[in-house]
């Protein structure tokens, strides 16, 4: 039943013929109510005012509390929240719930209050409507404590800890959480799956903390918990944000294709539920690409197609298809013509990265041509600074992207032509190879061995040489450990 549903509730039908005058009086005061309330709703949008007054005219007309006056306080809340006159709307809701007990059966009244409380939500934006807001709250837990109605309990505790996380109030929301994580539990503490729902619900306010408290480590384990809960049907909308949350994560950490995927089902779940966050989750995406160095079209998914060309997104658009060209001068013009892009603090944080990427691109493609150049030549063509030029450039060589040396004192960058890198090298490995026979001829520290010759023409350490000189090497000499010199090419 809507919150706007105006249906007389069914009542026992009696097929007795005979009746008395008071039973006309009584359906006569019906039909006086009943008009009253439908005349104040015609004035609704013309007069609020009038119709506040109208509508709370119909209670004392009743002689016991029942339905046309329930319905009459709802309506003249809603009115009064609406034009903000909160201690108003306050005070009446409080007389509200003071028919649930018996005026109203207990399903017409739990959905009535529910559908009460989603309205004052959406006004949460309004900071005067806080406070006003967590007494609706606090008003209905009292009221619906004594009643045992656990359904309506966990709905409306888990609008108040949503309340509290926009308040930022993390103490607060922490304790409720642990509250509501309880009484979703089996008693051996695992989660009951008839509440499976709620549990998500709650899971998706503890994701939301976790990530906004940068707390990474919580933040994984309940994310991994959530997407293995399958006892629950959730409203896409809070899918939407557990995936966002979890694409949030996997940015930290810079994995960017699992950040792509979250994002991309973030987006999916929040355009089924109509939210209008899938607008900024999209951007997300957008930005993955591009961190990704994909020059896959983001736009080539039949869900995401319909927003190719929707002015909310467009200043992204635009930076991705300059990323894929490698067109640093119109990224960086898009970067400074929309500046409320980074009024994101999540894409603010991110789009240097993307932006360090897309400079590095435009100094490997200058540079190509030259050998040797000027760093403050390097800045003046791509309208960055000298200090993030040098910067980028010893990237380049550490990396081993590009071979060459910056002279900090000239100013100058020179890259070593191919030619000179093969002389170099070539030198280099001829040095090694000298050193290598060195070391096998004459072993540490021992300089020349003093040979004496045996029979067979074979020298030994300690003898001379047919003519009195001393020798290293003969016909089959061996050195210390008998190897033969000839295998080191000494002969």
């Amino acid at each position: 039943m809507s919150d706007d549903d105006d249906f007389m509730q069914a009542s026992d039908e009696e097929y007795d013929f005979e009746y008395d005058e008071d039973e006309d009086d009584d359906e006569s005061g019906d039909v006086d109510i009943e008009n009253k309330y439908y005349s104040a709703k015609q004035m609704k949008r013309s007069d609020p005012d009038e119709a506040i007054v109208e509508f709370l005219g119909i209670p004392p007309l009743e002689q016991e509390k029942g339905e046309w006056g329930f319905k009459g306080l709802k309506q003249a809340i809603k009115l009064e929240f609406k034009l903000r006159r909160y201690d108003k709307a306050i005070e009446h809701y409080q007389e509200l719930l003071t028919y649930v007990k018996s005026a109203v059966t207990r399903n017409y009244s739990e959905k009535s209050i529910d559908n009460m409380l989603n309205f004052i939500e959406k006004g949460s934006d309004d900071p005067g409507a806080g406070e006003c807001i967590e007494k609706f709250y606090s008003s209905t837990l009292e009221c619906f404590q004594s009643t045992n109605n656990e359904r309506l309990w966990l709905k409306t505790n888990i609008k108040l800890a949503r309340l509290l996380l926009d308040r930022k109030d993390y103490y607060n929301v922490a304790k409720k959480l642990r509250e509501l994580h309880r009484a979703c539990q089996k008693e051996d503490g695992s989660d009951d799956p008839s509440k499976g729902t709620y549990s998500l619900e709650i899971y998706a306010l503890e994701i939301q903390m976790y990530s906004e408290t940068r707390n990474n480590n919580q933040l994984k384990v309940l994310y991994q918990k959530a997407l293995r809960v399958r006892s629950a049907v959730p409203h896409p909308k809070i899918q939407g944000i557990i995936r966002e949350c979890g694409g949030k994560m996997h940015m930290s950490e810079e994995n960017w294709k699992e950040a792509q995927s979250d994002f991309f089902e973030s987006f999916r779940n929040y355009d089924e539920a109509g939210d209008l966050r899938r607008i900024q989750v999209l951007k997300y995406l957008l930005l993955t690409t591009m961190l990704m160095k994909s020059d896959i079209n983001p736009f080539d998914s039949q869900e995401t197609k319909p927003y190719k060309n929707d002015p909310r997104i467009a200043a992204m658009t635009e930076l991705v298809d300059a990323y894929q060209r490698d067109d640093i001068y119109h990224y960086e013009k898009v970067l400074q013509t929309n500046k409320d892009l980074l009024a994101d603090q999540f894409i603010a944080e991110n789009i240097d990265e993307v932006t360090r990427n897309m400079r590095t691109k435009a100094v490997v493609k200058l540079i190509a041509p030259y050998t040797r150049m000027r760093l403050s030549w390097i800045a003046e063509h791509l309208r960055i600074s000298q200090p993030e030029v040098q910067d980028i450039v010893s990237y380049l060589i550490v990396s081993g992207r590009i071979r060459g040396h910056i002279d900090e004192h000239e100013g100058t960058f020179e890259i070593e032509s191919n030619p000179d890198a093969a002389r170099t090298a070539a030198i280099e490995g001829l040095s090694n190879a000298v050193k290598d026979l060195y070391t096998a001829v004459f072993k540490d520290d021992d300089g020349f061995r003093v040979l004496s010759q045996e029979p067979g023409g074979v020298f030994t350490e300690s003898g001379d040489g047919p003519d009195g000189m001393r020798y290293i090497g003969g016909r089959n000499a061996r050195g210390r450990k008998g190897k033969n010199l000839a295998s080191l090419g000494m002969h």
